[in-house]
């Protein structure tokens, strides 16, 4: 089979670290190569290889072959690659568009690379802006995006991170079709499910090296299961005398997003209630509201109707119009770190901050909690020394989290924050959000597509559909949702 890309003897090196070393890769046209390892090991560094494309200011060793343009590249972070200027009709159009033929055909092959994208309901997909969509929306648009530009070779960096089990099933059979094709596929991977039912060939990273490759039946050998976290250390305590007093609390919430031919209702009259040492885990399709709801509570989300309370007392609807004690009272954690993160700054400096801004703390001893706090999720001080852009998307994760629990807050939304790490680190932020709820009063709502995850953290799993909150139930009852 003829390589489509290869690169050979790569070594990058970034602020003094070598973040890949010594690495040779080949896309072979119809095989899919799965890379897979910890956060933080080389996999995106490598994908991005193939492109030619390497972080500022890198020193870059080895040689990469290719052809301009054959390579199609599906982001991790997709929100970095959509122009949140335009709406997603006019972005899929203009790639349409640079295949030729009349409006009609380009509008043709628009439908057809989101039907083959899973994306439900297009027409209303291509009135939005990136902003108002879903994570998991968002990443098929670009998959969608990757699939009208007709590259010969794709580099899928976690496709299937933040997609319901319906959604991932549908990429990963899109992804098997596209090598039937006579495409390369270059997957990057933490969801080792999903390695082994499309994988020819895997690389395993670590540390920037390949320390492992061959079949994928030889590398993984057989299943075995992981723990979403230790069963004995998952904060079941907490809620053993009964839930504490109201935390946070919505009532009647309806929100909307605005589009060309008015506005479009993203959630219907949704009430909850998370008390005090309580986690309520948000599961659901992609689309079905989950992230738009937190949103609200946050205040990011601010075109609502309906009211929400912190501690019996009403929240203003924007961020903008709440106050310093407001704002770290409830803190929010992306599902897309990179987005989050000034690309120009180090990031234990913005992590930091936090504590500087929303807790008067002095520049030393903020810049000392930043390093403990993010020491205790597994983000060495050097590492976080780094711009944004050296870091691995599962470094950034962390970081994220680090820099919301450095404003003490009362309540924390936590979107999809375990769906780009290892099983290793995602243990490890599943036990560090269960001992903060046992040790102090926080109030956690947990949106998640991983049922084990948020059976392990959640007290009560509320079940979001199209925008409503359709069930809410004690963990132990039987939930199911679709993702």
């Amino acid at each position: 089979m003829s390589t489509v890309v290869e690169v050979r003897d790569l070594r990058v090196e970034t602020g003094g670290r070598a973040i890949v070393d010594g690495v040779t890769l080949r896309a072979r046209a119809g095989r899919i190569t799965a890379v897979i390892g910890p956060s933080g090991s080389g996999k995106t560094t490598t994908g991005l290889a193939l492109l030619g494309e390497f972080p500022p200011g890198a020193r870059v060793a080895g040689t990469v072959r290719t052809e301009p343009g054959a390579v199609g590249y599906v982001p991790q972070h997709p929100a970095s690659v959509l122009n949140p200027g335009r709406r997603v009709g006019a972005l899929l159009g203009d790639i349409a568009a640079l295949r030729g033929g009349g409006r009609r055909e380009a509008r043709d092959r628009v439908h057809r690379a989101m039907a083959l994208a899973r994306i439900a309901e297009p027409e209303q997909i291509l009135r939005r802006f990136p902003h108002q969509l879903s994570g998991g929306q968002q990443q098929r648009v670009v998959l969608a995006q990757a699939l009208l530009l007709g590259a010969r070779a794709i580099v899928a960096d976690e496709p299937t991170t933040g997609q319901d089990a319906l959604t991932k099933q549908g990429i990963v059979t899109e992804l098997a079709a596209l090598a039937r094709r006579g495409i390369a596929v270059v997957l990057l991977s933490h969801d080792i499910d999903v390695v082994r039912q499309l994988a020819d060939e895997v690389v395993v990273m670590r540390a920037g090296r390949i320390v492992d490759r061959g079949p994928a039946g030889s590398v993984l050998g057989a299943p075995v299961p992981v723990p979403a976290a230790p069963p004995d250390r998952t904060g079941r305590a907490a809620r053993a005398g009964g839930p504490g007093p109201v935390r946070i609390e919505a009532r009647a919430l309806t929100a909307v997003h605005r589009t060309p031919r008015g506005a479009v209702e993203v959630l219907h009259d949704i009430g909850l209630s998370v008390a005090e040492g309580e986690c309520l885990a948000l599961v659901g399709r992609s689309g079905s509201g989950k992230t738009t709801l937190g949103r609200c509570l946050a205040g990011l989300h601010a075109d609502h109707r309906g009211g929400i309370l912190l501690d019996g007392e009403p929240l203003p609807r924007s961020l903008r119009s709440r106050s310093r004690a407001q704002l770290a009272a409830v803190q929010y954690v992306f599902q897309d770190a990179k987005a989050a993160f000034d690309e120009h700054r180090p990031v234990l400096d913005q992590v930091a901050r936090t504590a500087v801004r929303l807790r008067g703390a002095d520049r030393d001893r903020a810049r000392g909690e930043a390093v403990r706090m993010m020491e205790g999720l597994g983000l060495d001080a050097r590492t976080a020394g780094h711009r944004p852009g050296a870091l691995s998307g599962g470094e950034l994760q962390r970081a994220a989290l680090a820099r919301a629990l450095l404003a003490e807050p009362r309540v924390l939304v936590c979107d999809e924050i375990t769906s780009g790490l290892d099983p290793a680190n995602r243990g490890a932020v599943l036990e560090l959000l269960a001992g903060l709820r046992e040790r102090t009063d926080l109030a956690l709502v947990f949106i998640t597509h991983d049922l084990a995850a948020a059976g392990a953290l959640g007290d009560r799993i509320g079940v979001m559909d199209a925008g409503r909150l359709v069930e809410t139930a004690e963990e132990e009852a039987p939930v199911s949702s679709g993702c």
